[in-house]
């Protein structure tokens, strides 16, 4: 008979909900920690999180809550699904350490400590490594809601905390691998969203599929330079977290980072393409802090560049192309 553990989701979004009606259709006594006290009246009444899953019907084993220390107590994993430019605001709201194990379900990096979410829990909440994981991969939340056949990766330090997750999310529709590479999942998880942004651009400027191929393969160059500054292993980059994730976010419809480049070669502003979005694409504060790193350690980055410059410097989309198309000529080389 499978295991069944005490799970609580902190974060009511598409990813949240999506992972924590995995859980529950799992079987699992599962939580789902909302703040927003009318999604939370919704989510009791209806099953149903209208704003960012609508029409998903939710697990009846789920229990919502917007009570954050309550829903901490005496769990076996508490899984983190809070965008990074919001994850240490709502770490200081905890009180008491949680006892059990922690998983990071964000994909982004901290623009001022350059941290990625695992680490930022661990600052935070004094979690030794052991206890944390990152779960990452080609995952669309409303497909994972939806049951249809997905595959991701967990990483940990610890193999037998990477084992205990993999067993509590895995199901008939949701495969999850394991690896210890925890640093690497969480960069290439990242920088994706960046490239993605760039593919969005590309797309949304007619510039056809060999552009959107190039792109792809010369972002995973650069997610690979920079991510081998910082010892990740060859295994991440060609695996579910890195080259798998990459290919979904820059060609897939329900891509929120593709969206907001296909957006910003419209002639949008950053601003009002996120005052307009309900959900956080992570790609935007990602590009800044990836790009001002990169500066810090030289490591070369031409597209994370011209996305900064399009979004933070109000370059034109066309110009920014240019710019790559009309770079020195050179030898094709991978670090791997």
């Amino acid at each position: 008979m499978r295991k069944t553990y005490r799970i609580t989701v902190v974060g009511g979004g598409s990813w949240g909900t999506a992972i924590a009606n995995l859980l529950g259709n799992n079987g699992h006594d599962t939580i789902l920690w909302v703040r927003n006290r009318e999604l939370l009246t919704v989510l009791k009444e209806k099953r149903e999180n209208p704003i960012y899953l609508k029409g998903v019907k939710l697990s009846r084993n789920i229990l919502f809550s917007n009570n954050l220390e309550e829903s901490l107590k005496n769990r076996d994993i508490v899984a983190f699904a809070i965008p990074v430019s919001f994850l240490r605001g709502v770490l200081k709201e905890i009180k008491q350490k949680p006892n059990g194990m922690a998983v990071s379900l964000s994909k982004g990096i901290e623009i001022d400590s350059f941290m990625t979410p695992t680490e930022v829990i661990k600052e935070s909440l004094g979690i030794h490594e052991d206890g944390l994981a990152a779960l990452s991969g080609p995952n669309f939340a409303r497909e994972v809601a939806q049951s249809l056949p997905t595959a991701t990766v967990v990483a940990s330090k610890n193999k037998e905390t990477a084992m205990a997750v993999q067993d509590a999310f895995s199901s008939p529709t949701f495969r999850v691998y394991t690896t210890s590479d925890v640093k690497g999942v969480e960069l290439c998880g990242a920088m994706k969203n960046i490239i993605a942004i760039a593919s969005g651009i590309s797309d949304g400027l007619s510039l056809g599929l060999n552009a959107r191929a190039s792109l792809i393969t010369r972002g995973l160059a650069e997610i690979v330079r920079f991510g081998s500054r910082f010892g990740a292993k060859r295994e991440t980059f060609m695996g579910l977290a890195g080259v798998g994730d990459l290919i979904l976010t820059c060609t897939g419809n329900l891509s929120r980072n593709r969206s907001v480049g296909l957006r910003l070669a419209n002639g949008e502003t950053i601003e009002a393409i996120l005052s307009s979005s309900k959900m956080v694409p992570e790609g935007v504060s990602t590009v800044k802090a990836v790009y001002m790193y990169s500066k810090e350690i030289s490591v070369e980055l031409p597209i994370t560049q011209e996305v900064y410059r399009i979004i933070y410097e109000g370059k034109n989309p066309k110009e920014a192309v240019k710019s790559l198309m009309n770079r020195p000529l050179k030898e094709e080389y991978y670090l791997l």
